[in-house]
């Protein structure tokens, strides 16, 4: 499959080929996909895919730069994320509101993304992908008239890729890097609620420990150093590729933040202008949460709207955010301090799983006990590079 350039458009002669002759893990049925497409259609299906397997429920990923934006299975959609999409939340179908939910936890980078779903595309979702600015979708199929129905987005460039559901990778896997081939063998340890048996602090309710396991997916597939705030089936927030894993705590935590305090009064009652676009109205409404306008930007969002702009005092924010319990964190490494507990905690975090091991493992379950967070240790790290 002739590629329409690798990883930056200077690089041309790009190529993809089965490693076993003969046998495609996808097929491309709409579009010219780039090197960065592939990998983002390959590790989102390979998200999805596992976390329906792991969870028994449709899944859906929304990829940006092969790590997700946002990853959840099929749930309720709630009024923001219902209006903000045009839909009747009563009646959404399974498989949309998964997209919906993994497209809601960070909208703003999930503008432009590429889309994944575990299950065929029906007739609503293909409807609703016309409306999103999105590159492309991978599914194991596609319900009739759903491919002409995309085929006409982005003018015809819209990527549209069916994955193979019988495909079975091969066991070892390699790469080339500066003239270098590494070889591996394939994770393929089982994600099962049995690798969060270990509760070594607290208690585990069914609910938080599907959760854990949808987090345990998602970090599979996103590179590491990485960390997930999730809750309901779906990802709040993700840190991905940081150097310290502290750093990817903090950056999931002020997504999860984001991902509240856009439910709040004040933010809902930004009244928009008819003209004003989705994803501009995204993008002003977490401007306003960040607080700190400058008076440019303030003249800017007042012409945006139709009423004044209203009030979001730190004070409000702070009321607002306390209100935050019962979400699960899940990390790909061990914690290796305990300054991870302290963050996480102040994003309404309740249930931790992180593989355990470090030198100061002690110190990230005493801190984990003086929070009164439950603490699992699965034992099994998920680094991806």
């Amino acid at each position: 499959m002739d590629l329409r350039y690798g990883i930056n458009p200077q690089q041309q002669a790009a190529a993809a080929e089965p490693v076993r002759p003969g046998q495609w893990p996808v097929r491309l049925l709409q579009g010219s996909p780039s090197y960065i497409n592939m990998l983002d259609a390959l590790n989102s299906w390979q998200l999805v895919s596992e976390a329906s397997r792991a969870l028994n429920r449709p899944a859906a990923a929304s990829f940006k730069h092969v790590s997700p934006a946002g990853a959840a299975v099929a749930g309720p959609v709630d009024e923001v994320t219902a209006d903000l999409y045009g839909i009747d939340r009563d009646r959404v179908g399974m498989l949309t509101s998964a997209y919906l939910r993994a497209r809601d936890a960070d909208p703003k980078s999930s503008y432009g993304d590429f889309a994944a779903v575990s299950h065929p595309v029906d007739a609503e979702l293909a409807e609703l992908l016309t409306r999103v600015v999105c590159d492309g979708i991978i599914a194991p199929g596609y319900a009739p008239g759903t491919v002409a129905t995309l085929s006409m987005k982005k003018n015809g460039r819209f990527l549209v890729m069916e994955a193979d559901r019988a495909f079975v990778p091969p066991q070892r896997e390699a790469r080339e890097v500066a003239g270098l081939r590494l070889t591996q063998q394939r994770d393929q340890a089982a994600l099962s609620t049995a690798l969060l048996d270990n509760v070594v602090c607290g208690t585990l309710p069914a609910t938080a420990a599907q959760d854990l396991l949808l987090g345990l997916a998602v970090l599979r597939y996103t590179q590491s150093n990485s960390v997930c705030y999730l809750r309901g089936g779906a990802t709040l927030g993700i840190g991905a590729g940081q150097q310290s894993r502290v750093d990817c705590t903090r950056l999931a935590g002020a997504k999860t933040d984001t991902w509240l305090l856009r439910r709040h009064p004040a933010v809902r009652a930004l009244a928009f202008q008819p003209h004003i676009r989705r994803q501009d109205r995204i993008n002003w409404q977490i401007r306003f949460i960040e607080g700190d306008l400058t008076p440019y930007e303030r003249t800017r969002l007042s012409a945006a709207l139709s009423e004044p702009v209203p009030e979001l005092t730190a004070h409000q924010r702070t009321q607002w955010l306390a209100g935050l319990s019962d979400v699960a964190f899940v990390s790909d490494g061990a914690l290796p301090f305990r300054d991870n507990v302290d963050h996480a905690h102040r994003h309404g975090v309740g249930y931790i799983a992180e593989p355990g091991g470090s030198v100061r493992s002690p110190e990230v379950e005493d801190a984990c006990r003086e929070h009164q967070i439950t603490l699992a240790r699965t034992g099994l790290r998920l680094f991806h590079h």
